[in-house]
């Protein structure tokens, strides 16, 4: 199994000095899809050492969206493209605009025993499944997830691309990084708030100095666990 990413995504310079109005774009993109809802669905985590994979499932209605909706979210992108802070700002306003929204997250053990694969599909599945209505056309950022039971489109950039696959992943990531933040204080030492799990140098000296925490998966083969006996 391939090592996962070194370090978390991060917003670019460019997005920091200034965000790019990109939110009508990826809404104009769902609503040539034809369908009244559209659904997106993305993850959190999926790359990290340590700590839950969180997904998320937006239902846009776009037969009641309002104009204002759409202007509040004018920057919305994928949630890499983003700051912390304005993915915190974003977040209640995906919030606002969804017809509904769901957040499940799965946890460190239930990864190392179904594998990372088979969780992640499993958590896109059922987080798409509490959102949906008849008709509902679902969105996945992409390959596609099996047994939906609705008209589906995997979606090459989706979080780029897609507005509900956009506000989906700015959720999954907001949720799963407040929790990695109050983990940090149940678990000191391992730095959770500054890497949220992910496989920086600061994490893997972490990881030889303190071994392993209850958060950390042990099904990743990733240089950051090569040096212990585990």
């Amino acid at each position: 199994m391939p090592s996962p990413p070194t370090g978390p995504p991060t917003a670019s310079a460019s997005s920091k000095r200034r965000p790019r109005r990109t939110g009508r774009k990826l809404f104009r993109f769902d609503r040539k899809q034809g369908y009244r809802y559209v659904a997106g669905a993305d993850e959190a985590g999926r790359g990290c050492l340590a700590g839950p994979l969180v997904a998320a499932a937006v239902l846009f209605d776009y037969e009641r969206l309002s104009l204002r909706d759409v202007r509040s979210l004018s920057v919305l992108n994928d949630s890499k493209q983003h700051t912390p802070e304005a993915r915190e700002e974003l977040y209640p306003l995906v919030m606002r605009a969804a017809t509904r929204a769901v957040i499940v997250s799965r946890c460190v053990r239930g990864i190392d025993s179904r594998g990372l694969h088979v969780t992640n599909v499993a958590a896109l599945r059922d987080a798409l499944a509490r959102v949906v209505r008849p008709g509902t056309l679902c969105l996945t950022d992409g390959f596609r997830v099996p047994n939906v039971g609705h008209d589906q489109r995997a979606v090459i950039d989706g979080d780029e691309t897609s507005a509900a696959i956009a506000a989906a992943s700015i959720l999954a990531k907001v949720s799963r990084d407040r929790y990695m933040k109050r983990a940090d204080a149940l678990h000191p030492g391992w730095e959770f708030a500054a890497h949220v799990g992910y496989s920086t140098p600061e994490h893997r000296e972490a990881i030889e100095r303190k071994g392993v925490s209850p958060l950390h998966r042990m099904s990743f083969q990733s240089i950051a666990y090569q040096q212990l006996a585990l």
